[in-house]
């Protein structure tokens, strides 16, 4: 993993702390975008994520999948665990294929990510419905402290998950379909690990260690792949 990230400690606390951190901390609606520099439809989904990484309440995240690379040009921004996150989400929803440019909301919410209109009614209706539950988050040095507590109805036990990724990477593409482009991608996702389970019936305090000074966002998830319950970004 490019970036180490280990459990320190998973305790009960009886009371949520605010959260001070090294950092801004905000919380929002996730939107994962399943793209490829391969991938000749994927550019105007790509704007799209642009453009929604710059809105407030929102944590725009950028996975790039790797099963294009065979048509004449390796994503060089791509991992295997994100094409396996996909296909996780698909067979969550009984999806006989994975395609892209796909974008997923708040683990529930599927449609093609170049759908501008469909992507931007998606984010709001959410944004408005709100998350069941908050997550803080402190930072001092290595150590990331997280806290989350439920406000709304949720499953017996929740995953929390650490993804780190790089704001802004530039790509000029020379083959396959996109040979000639050069390409702006945000939030390009670099690592993704879970760092724990977590029984919502009592506030969670979790410390774990992350290195290096790109974003963190915490996701905490009904499972690996089921709606987001709640998810704050460090940057």
């Amino acid at each position: 993993m490019r970036h180490a990230i280990a459990i320190l400690a998973l305790a009960a606390s009886s009371q949520v702390a605010p959260a001070l951190a090294e950092g801004v901390v905000d919380q929002g609606t996730v939107v994962e975008l399943f793209t490829s520099q391969g991938c000749s439809s994927c550019p105007p989904a790509d704007e799209i994520l642009a453009e929604l990484a710059d809105r407030e309440h929102v944590i725009a995240l950028a996975l790039h999948v790797d099963y294009w690379d065979y048509i004449g040009w390796a994503d060089d921004l791509a991992d295997p665990m994100f094409t396996a996150r996909q296909r996780a989400y698909a067979k969550a929803w009984d999806a006989r294929n994975v395609y892209t440019p796909q974008m997923v909301v708040a683990g529930v919410t599927e449609f093609v990510g170049s759908h501008h209109v469909t992507a931007l009614d998606s984010v709001a209706s959410h944004v408005l419905d709100g998350d069941p539950v908050t997550v803080g988050l402190s930072r001092s040095g290595d150590l990331l402290t997280i806290d989350a507590q439920a406000v709304g109805a949720v499953p017996a036990r929740a995953v929390v998950q650490v993804v780190r990724y790089t704001p802004e990477v530039v790509r000029a593409i020379e083959r396959g379909e996109n040979a000639g482009r050069t390409v702006v991608y945000r939030n390009v996702v670099t690592d993704w690990s879970v760092a724990g389970t977590w029984d919502t019936d009592r506030p969670l305090a979790l410390d774990v260690t992350v290195q290096g000074d790109a974003p963190v966002v915490v996701i905490v998830q009904d499972g690996a792949n089921g709606p987001v319950l709640g998810a704050a970004r460090l940057r």
